[in-house]
Protein backbone atom coordinates (compact mmCIF):
# COMPACT_ATOMS: atom_id res chain seq x y z
CA UNK A 1 0.00 0.00 0.00
CA UNK A 2 1.42 3.38 -0.95
CA UNK A 3 0.57 6.78 0.52
CA UNK A 4 -2.39 7.64 -1.76
CA UNK A 5 -3.91 4.19 -1.15
CA UNK A 6 -3.42 4.69 2.58
CA UNK A 7 -5.11 8.11 2.45
CA UNK A 8 -8.05 6.57 0.54
CA UNK A 9 -8.38 3.75 3.10
CA UNK A 10 -8.40 6.18 6.03
CA UNK A 11 -10.88 8.46 4.22
CA UNK A 12 -13.24 5.53 3.65
CA UNK A 13 -13.13 4.60 7.35
CA UNK A 14 -13.75 8.24 8.32
CA UNK A 15 -16.34 9.69 5.90
CA UNK A 16 -16.46 12.99 7.80
CA UNK A 17 -12.82 13.68 6.80
CA UNK A 18 -11.85 14.82 3.33
CA UNK A 19 -8.93 13.26 1.49
CA UNK A 20 -7.15 16.62 1.70
CA UNK A 21 -7.52 16.67 5.50
CA UNK A 22 -6.33 13.06 5.82
CA UNK A 23 -3.33 13.82 3.58
CA UNK A 24 -2.40 16.80 5.76
CA UNK A 25 -2.68 14.71 8.94
CA UNK A 26 -0.61 11.85 7.49
CA UNK A 27 2.06 14.33 6.33
CA UNK A 28 2.11 15.94 9.79
CA UNK A 29 2.43 12.59 11.57
CA UNK A 30 5.28 11.47 9.31
CA UNK A 31 7.19 14.75 9.59
CA UNK A 32 6.78 14.82 13.38
CA UNK A 33 8.11 11.27 13.68
CA UNK A 34 11.06 12.12 11.40
CA UNK A 35 11.92 15.30 13.33
CA UNK A 36 11.66 13.58 16.71
CA UNK A 37 13.78 10.57 15.72
CA UNK A 38 16.35 12.81 13.97
CA UNK A 39 16.69 14.77 17.23
CA UNK A 40 17.63 11.54 19.03
CA UNK A 41 14.31 10.87 20.76
CA UNK A 42 11.86 8.03 20.18
CA UNK A 43 8.16 7.96 19.34
CA UNK A 44 6.09 5.19 20.93
CA UNK A 45 2.56 4.12 20.14
CA UNK A 46 1.54 1.54 22.74
CA UNK A 47 0.51 -1.67 21.00
CA UNK A 48 1.75 -0.47 17.59
CA UNK A 49 5.48 0.10 18.02
CA UNK A 50 8.39 2.45 18.62
CA UNK A 51 10.31 4.57 16.14
CA UNK A 52 13.85 5.41 17.26
CA UNK A 53 17.40 5.79 15.99
CA UNK A 54 20.44 3.59 16.42
CA UNK A 55 24.14 4.24 15.87
CA UNK A 56 25.87 1.71 13.63
CA UNK A 57 29.54 1.43 14.52
CA UNK A 58 32.26 2.01 11.94
CA UNK A 59 33.48 -1.20 10.34
CA UNK A 60 35.63 -2.70 7.65
CA UNK A 61 34.02 -4.41 4.69
CA UNK A 62 34.91 -5.77 1.27
CA UNK A 63 33.79 -4.34 -2.06
CA UNK A 64 32.23 -7.41 -3.76
CA UNK A 65 33.24 -6.23 -7.24
CA UNK A 66 36.90 -5.37 -6.64
CA UNK A 67 37.47 -7.45 -3.47
CA UNK A 68 39.11 -4.33 -2.05
CA UNK A 69 38.82 -3.61 1.68
CA UNK A 70 36.82 -0.49 2.43
CA UNK A 71 36.10 1.47 5.60
CA UNK A 72 32.45 2.22 6.40
CA UNK A 73 31.96 5.22 8.68
CA UNK A 74 29.78 5.21 11.78
CA UNK A 75 26.25 6.37 11.03
CA UNK A 76 22.89 6.84 12.68
CA UNK A 77 19.95 4.96 11.17
CA UNK A 78 16.22 4.95 11.93
CA UNK A 79 14.68 1.82 13.48
CA UNK A 80 11.19 0.53 14.19
CA UNK A 81 10.29 -2.10 16.76
CA UNK A 82 6.79 -3.52 16.39
CA UNK A 83 4.62 -3.68 19.50
CA UNK A 84 2.95 -6.84 20.79
CA UNK A 85 -0.57 -6.01 19.58
CA UNK A 86 0.75 -5.22 16.08
CA UNK A 87 2.79 -8.46 15.97
CA UNK A 88 -0.20 -10.46 17.17
CA UNK A 89 -2.52 -8.88 14.57
CA UNK A 90 -0.10 -9.68 11.73
CA UNK A 91 0.44 -13.24 12.99
CA UNK A 92 -3.31 -13.83 13.27
CA UNK A 93 -4.00 -12.45 9.79
CA UNK A 94 -1.31 -14.63 8.24
CA UNK A 95 -2.51 -17.89 9.79
CA UNK A 96 -3.83 -20.34 7.19
CA UNK A 97 -7.57 -20.84 7.36
CA UNK A 98 -8.32 -24.34 8.66
CA UNK A 99 -11.48 -26.00 7.43
CA UNK A 100 -13.46 -27.64 10.18
CA UNK A 101 -14.91 -31.06 9.59
CA UNK A 102 -18.60 -31.61 10.19
CA UNK A 103 -19.20 -33.48 13.37
CA UNK A 104 -20.97 -36.77 12.98
CA UNK A 105 -24.33 -37.08 14.59
CA UNK A 106 -24.57 -38.99 17.82
CA UNK A 107 -26.40 -41.87 16.11
CA UNK A 108 -24.70 -45.19 15.87
CA UNK A 109 -24.82 -47.15 12.63
CA UNK A 110 -26.52 -50.59 12.63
Amino acid sequence: MNKPEFVNAVSEKNPSLTKKTVTEVVDSVISTIQETVAAGDSVSFVGFGTFSSKVRAARESINPTTKEKIHIEEKTVPTFKAGKAFKDAVAEASKPKVKTKNKKSGRSKK
